[in-house]
């Protein structure tokens, strides 16, 4: 793998051991062979999930009817499918992931700075990922052993018992999940399909879901919910517009992954959503309450073994979609700060830890928290890093990076010992402006446009810091 390096690096110049290894090298052109059915088949398999689900039930639950929830899920997700392609972009042309990509806007050292925010949203998704299956596991309890109910440490006990299941895994290597990998979709699909069957026949049918009307009273009282959600169905992918050079640098063309994603992402959310607002609206006509959370909505299942296959499938699959989303990148992230002293498992076993302090059961306690508090909040966080890389790549750079540079020190992207600072103040900028309705209310509506409002920042401050940059050739 170092000759992908050593034939752009040209005579006389090594690639820093500090900044290189055969994961971050730039993948050779004989090597990118991911066509436009890899990139739609991997929206399909990262969509169907517990998450998207509790996206739709959560807005359905906040009042809207099913259609306002469906339209504001597939208009979310051609938002942030611009944000993706232009990101995918560069990775696709030079081979390269998202680590060594965000070392041209903050400097070979300091792309550890955006590399931790979102390692630090990956650890709070997968503490969110580990109290679902901790929830499951209680469930599966409550069937087998109805007595379990009564006692209120039951639900710790299997979230901390289903966290050292997620350890364990990490520590044995990734490898112990591979027979895992590409059932968790189908498993999610059918557990989704079933439900979908089953309350839809309790309620008499789709009709009383069609026609259950909105709770707003006013236009005003809708887009007071409609925007904060909206921000969070962008947010939901915001992790992934900033590392998706991880995948496309494996793409044959860039029309490939464009095609594919564009195939993929829109559709494959709106349609897994569409079964969560459809869920979530029947239980409303046969419960008189919506209840977004599908493991508590499984629980109400009068057959215990088919609750049990059903809560069976969605412990599985959340166990796999867990380690591979939310465990490797952090890991590495964290490895990346000190690989001498942070191995791939120390930074599984930090991740770990982290997502527990995060306190998922407090991100995930009612539908307002978990989209108005986690998706809008870390949509702040990213935003900004999303448009700082952009700007760099299409306004600073007009796609251009000279890629040998990315791997050494002292070469274009050193700035000031490693560290480019206008980069470091554009993200601060973007952060504080997106962030700060938190704490002045007359300004909360800067807030419910977080991911927008740090976008934009970000970028405008950049370009105009980086005014009179020469050009990468």
């Amino acid at each position: 793998m170092l000759d992908a390096v050593t034939t752009i690096m040209g005579p006389g110049r090594e690639v820093d051991p500090g900044l290189y290894n055969a994961d971050l090298a730039p993948v050779p052109p004989g090597k990118r062979t991911w066509k436009v059915y890899d990139y739609a088949s991997l929206w399909v398999a990262m969509s169907v999930c517990i998450p998207t689900y509790m996206l739709a039930s959560g807005l359905i639950a906040g009042g809207m009817n099913w259609w306002q929830a469906v339209g504001t899920i597939l208009l979310g997700n051609l938002i942030v499918l611009v944000p993706m392609l232009l990101n995918a972009h560069a990775g696709t042309k030079y081979g390269i992931p998202f680590p060594v990509l965000v070392r041209s806007s903050f400097g070979v050292r300091g792309a550890n700075v955006p590399a931790l925010l979102r390692a630090l949203v990956a650890c709070g998704w997968f503490g969110i990922q580990t109290w679902i299956g901790g929830q499951a596991i209680a469930s599966m309890l409550r069937v087998v052993w109805p007595g379990a109910a009564v006692h209120p440490e039951t639900t710790w006990i299997c979230f901390f018992s289903f966290w050292l299941l997620n350890m364990l895994v990490i520590w044995r290597g990734i490898d112990t999940i591979r027979l895992l990998e590409g059932i968790a979709a189908p498993l999610m699909l059918g557990v989704g399909l079933l439900l979908l069957w089953w309350i839809t026949n309790k309620a008499g049918g789709l009709g009383p879901v069609f026609s259950a009307p909105a709770k707003f009273h006013s236009n005003a009282e809708f887009f007071r919910f409609f925007v904060p959600s909206l921000t969070g169905m962008v947010g939901f992918w915001s992790t992934v517009a900033l590392n998706i050079p991880d995948f496309t640098r494996y793409a044959e063309n860039q029309r490939a992954q464009a095609l594919g994603q564009t195939l993929g992402l829109p559709l494959a959310m709106t349609v897994y959503s569409f079964i969560g607002v459809a869920v979530t609206s029947a239980s409303a006509v046969l419960f008189g309450a919506p209840i977004w959370d599908p493991v508590a909505l499984i629980g109400r299942f009068n057959q215990p073994a088919v609750a049990l296959i059903a809560l069976i499938a969605i412990l599985i699959a959340t166990l796999n979609t867990n380690v591979a989303a939310n465990v490797v990148s952090p890991s590495n992230d964290f490895s990346n700060l000190n690989p001498r002293l942070i191995s791939f498992r120390t930074g599984g076993l930090i991740t770990g830890v982290i997502g527990v302090l995060l306190m998922p059961w407090k991100l995930m306690s009612s539908y307002g928290s978990y989209i108005t508090g986690w998706l809008v909040g870390y949509s702040g966080l990213l935003g900004p890093v999303a448009g700082i890389m952009i700007a760099d790549y299409f306004i600073v750079r007009r796609r251009s990076l000279r890629v040998g540079d990315l791997y050494v020190r002292g070469g274009a992207y050193e700035f000031q010992r490693g560290f480019n600072p206008r980069a470091v103040w554009s993200l601060l900028v973007g952060i504080f402006v997106a962030l700060i309705g938190l704490v002045v209310p007359s300004l909360g509506w800067l807030y419910s446009y977080a991911w927008f409002v740090g976008f934009a920042v970000s970028a405008i401050v950049y370009i105009v810091l980086m005014k009179g940059e020469a050009d990468a050739e």
